[in-house]
């Protein structure tokens, strides 16, 4: 999540841009109902006209509205946020009127809270984990690539070289379709990362393909030579292959900053947790809202799938008030192994401080 105040606002007034679905979960804690949020939007505007139907038009607008609802849309890609317009760019659109807006991740947004912010609110804006993590999984037959960013997985179609058998028996020269399968993935890979943002590349796959891919990416004088890492170790390629590294040790060591990384660690403490008898953490909505109370939660998981049996608002209290009480809370989705093996346990685990009996 990208933030930032806005000038001569006193603190009052930040600007935020959405970067995955987990900061969406976290727009939904921060935004409360009379903030004001002025956003870029559509509305649909009608011409009357005289012994016709009514002409429709949909124009883009710059509105302030004065919350009065929000919540998460069914997707979860999505934030709507609903209420009065104060302001308008539009004379078209006046204000009083009802409108709402939706957030979706790239979006820019400005709240303004009429005071100045409240160390939670700042708190949660803030990320200790770095950028996004692109992964290509390659061998001479394919080549899969996924986009890492929060604990958001997004996986591109396998791209194919038309080559049968396992491997090239010859050097890149002697076969000039290692080359354009290897401009198809770079392209491809081109479209995903922006340059100048913060990301990793991580390439692996059977063989040499991973490392000749790699000099093939540093022989474009890409600037992506510098930010490359090229591991051993999964010999899989494809979609498949990058499954296997979500689910592999080799995430945690090549993506120790990452916060799919650091979710996964608590899980797999709680799993170790579960064999041994030990009784350090409480899953599911009751038992952890329970722990919340004595104040012994430490690290708070919860997954997407929570918002289809509870209420929102109830759910975005009982987070908020685990993270006042010093726990820190992450949020997962349902697009990686992660976020699935949360919603199997409940939905919402938690890590304690103690043992609570």
């Amino acid at each position: 999540m990208k933030s930032k105040e806005v000038s001569n606002s006193s603190g009052k007034a930040m600007l935020i841009i959405p970067e995955d679905s987990d900061d969406l979960f976290t727009l939904r804690r921060i935004i409360k109902t009379d903030n004001i949020v002025v956003s870029d939007t559509s509305r649909v505007i009608k011409y009357e006209k005289e012994y016709s139907r009514p002409d429709r038009e949909r124009v883009k607008i710059r509105v302030s509205v004065k919350v009065e609802k929000i919540a998460l849309d069914e997707s979860i890609d999505r934030l709507r946020i609903a209420g009065t317009i104060i302001e308008s760019n539009n004379s078209l659109v006046p204000k009083g009127t009802y409108h709402s807006i939706i957030v979706q991740i790239g979006n820019n947004i400005v709240i303004d809270k009429g005071k100045k912010w409240e160390e939670l609110d700042l708190k949660l804006l803030k990320s200790n984990f770095s950028g996004t993590f692109v992964i290509v999984a390659i061998d001479t037959k394919e080549a899969g690539i996924a986009k890492i960013t929060g604990t958001h997985l997004e996986i591109i179609p396998n791209i194919y070289s038309g080559q049968s058998g396992k491997y090239y028996t010859q050097g890149a020269k002697n076969n000039p379709n290692i080359e354009v399968f290897f401009e198809e993935v770079y392209l491809a890979l081109h479209n995903i990362v922006n340059e100048d943002g913060n990301y990793k590349i991580i390439i692996f796959g059977p063989g040499e393909t991973k490392r000749r891919f790699s000099n093939f990416i540093i022989g474009k004088k890409s600037s992506y030579k510098d930010i490359l890492t090229v591991i051993d170790g999964i010999d899989i390629a494809g979609e498949d292959g990058v499954m296997v590294f979500l689910r592999s040790p080799l995430l945690k060591e090549v993506m120790s900053s990452s916060k799919i990384s650091f979710v996964s660690a608590i899980l797999d403490n709680i799993m170790l947790q579960v064999s041994r008898g030990e009784e350090k953490y409480v899953m599911g909505f009751r038992e952890v809202g329970e722990a919340i109370n004595f104040k012994s939660v430490e690290s708070l998981v919860f997954s997407d799938s929570i918002f289809k049996d509870l209420k929102e608002e109830q759910i975005i209290n009982m987070l908020n008030t685990a993270e006042t009480y010093g726990a820190n809370v992450y949020a997962v989705d349902s697009s990686t192994d992660i976020g699935l093996r949360v919603t199997a346990l409940g939905g919402i685990v938690a890590l304690l401080r103690y043992q609570l009996r």
